[in-house]
């Protein structure tokens, strides 16, 4: 088959105009937010019926970012989500990755029944469960610095624990797991590996794609937050970055000082993504490990 160069080169050129145009939509929202940042609320406003609130032009400066760390604070919100989120995602991938392991690999009774029961729980919306879970976390015990503690409410525990397992990161772990090389792990066995062994020598330098998958999708949804630290943590010291949102919207809104907190919590979000982007694409386009 002989491709003309001349319409492969007008396809290709279609083909990024097209792509470029697409992420040109998904970045306004993005350009928008950080442009409004720097500038007053009048300016602001006005330009909101122009292509110019998109465009860092007029009156620009640092004020509604000083507001912002007046008004409410910033830094140590983003410090309690950054920690929430971050010691959540890393056991989760632990806690998920074990139980996929077991789902996998493992030979025990019931299990096919478990599998369907962990799945089954992504289709139960988090309002059905939210007061029953707060009257639990009510409830427990804690053996703290300061000995034995009744009740996790404003605290960080109660903002991490519950979410460590879902039905989500598990199905996916389970499904990467089954298009792994069964003979990568029946070698293992017979040399001599123990299960333990096979999980973190062979399955897991393998799981790339799948963690880093997993983790930006827990990173976003921990990090996203609202109804549950609101339900359960009064105490400022404890707030996420969701919920901080809120002391934007008390008496006198002002929209360049929101737009300014808006593009500070949104930092930690993209560090995150560039981060993990190579492993995330390559999770993408990966169908499995082939041997």
């Amino acid at each position: 088959m002989v491709i003309n160069p001349d319409n492969y080169g007008l396809r290709l050129f279609v083909r990024y105009l097209v792509l470029s145009l697409i992420a040109l939509i998904f970045i306004f929202p993005l350009v928008f937010m950080i442009n409004s940042s720097f500038k007053p609320d009048s300016q602001l406003l006005a330009d909101t019926s122009s292509l110019r609130a998109f465009l860092p032009v007029g009156d620009i400066s640092l004020n509604n970012y000083f507001g912002a760390f007046q008004r409410a604070p910033v830094g140590l919100f983003v410090f309690n989500s950054v920690l929430v989120t971050g010691v959540t995602v890393l056991l989760s991938l632990l806690i998920c990755s074990l139980a996929a392991f077991s789902f996998t690999f493992l030979q025990w009774k019931g299990r096919d029944v478990m599998l369907s029961i962990v799945i089954a729980t992504l289709i139960i919306p988090f309002e059905t469960i939210a007061i029953p879970l707060l009257l639990l976390v009510s409830k427990l015990p804690w053996i703290g610095l300061e000995g034995l503690e009744w009740g996790w409410l404003n605290t960080y525990r109660v903002q991490i624990i519950p979410w460590i397992a879902d039905g989500l990161t598990i199905f996916l772990f389970v499904q990467y797991f089954k298009g792994l090389p069964g003979e990568l792990i029946e070698a293992s066995r017979v040399e001599g590996a123990s299960w333990w062994q096979v999980y973190y020598r062979v399955v897991m330098p393998l799981s790339g794609p799948v963690l880093a998958t997993a983790a930006i999708l827990k990173f976003l949804v921990m990090y996203n937050q609202y109804l549950w630290p609101l339900i359960v943590v009064q105490q400022e010291n404890y707030r996420p970055v969701m919920v901080g949102l809120g002391y934007f919207f008390q008496l006198n809104v002002a929209w360049g000082e929101v737009m300014a907190y808006l593009t500070l919590i949104t930092v930690p979000v993209l560090i995150f993504y560039l981060f993990l982007q190579r492993a995330f694409i390559a999770s993408i386009a990966s169908t499995g490990v082939k041997g």
